[in-house]
């Protein structure tokens, strides 16, 4: 059993690295709840948001957690048949842009982004690594070992499977919007650590963000564009071929 928040923090971190540690929680219903969704618990609400996110065709995630200690930024697209498109960066130290269409990942690396990963290695490997790929548009095959882990990222399906068997115990707030949309509030607790979720109100109750003030995983994710088409295209230009390199 996962509580709501942290599952979709964890879906959000399935980027780099899953998060771990997603605790069960007792459902406790709110008094008297009127207007949105009169009649119905923070956490009946909660699973319904969880039910309408999962079986979106494709979303746009978007926002800032802590993962291993260091900071992890995404924007990405995708959908269920493996597309993907958006960025991703760590602990501010640069970005890398990825598209994943058909079976061949594409990614581009800033100078910054490869210097970071760069870590350990001589100075001269370092150097000559940025000089080969830093703002160039790389390949590889989706279905190769070095793209294993990004491949399934790009996999909505996969990805929504980190909201399997949620029980949630969130308590019900006020309204608000996110970017515009109308939403209501939700609130869950652990301890010391607070999650705040936001349920969209009109149309299907999706999950438009979550905000966790968490020692071990703070930050804040959003959810958007839902059954939207993914801009997963081909790159144009010049493309480095990794697999041919590789040998």
């Amino acid at each position: 059993m996962r509580r709501t928040a942290l599952a979709a923090l964890c879906l959000a971190a399935a980027a780099t690295a899953t998060l771990t540690g997603c605790l069960p929680g007792d459902d406790k219903a709110d008094s008297k709840p009127k207007g949105p969704f009169a009649g119905q618990t923070g956490g009946e609400i909660a699973d319904r948001a969880v039910k309408a996110t999962s079986n979106a065709k494709s979303l746009r995630m978007k926002g800032d957690i802590q993962d291993d200690g260091s900071r992890v930024g995404i924007d990405m697209a995708l959908d269920k048949k493996g597309h993907c498109a958006g960025t991703i960066s760590a602990g501010g130290e640069g970005k890398a842009d990825l598209v994943k269409t058909g079976d061949t990942l594409y990614m581009r690396y800033d100078e910054k982004f490869l210097r970071a990963q760069g870590e350990g290695d001589s100075a001269e490997e370092t150097d000559g690594v940025v000089a080969l790929l830093a703002g160039k548009w790389t390949k590889m095959s989706a279905t190769g070992s070095d793209a294993d882990d990004i491949a399934e990222f790009c996999d909505l399906g996969t990805v929504l499977g980190e909201f399997d068997d949620v029980s949630s115990d969130a308590r019900r707030g006020r309204t608000t919007t996110v970017d515009g949309v109308p939403a209501i509030v939700l609130h869950e607790k652990d301890g010391k650590d607070t999650y705040t979720l936001y349920v969209a109100t009109e149309g299907k109750p999706y999950l438009l963000k979550v905000v966790s003030k968490s020692a071990k995983d703070p930050g804040t994710v959003t959810f958007g564009d839902f059954d939207e088409p993914v801009p997963a295209e081909k790159p144009k230009g010049k493309i480095l071929d990794l697999d041919e390199l590789g040998g």
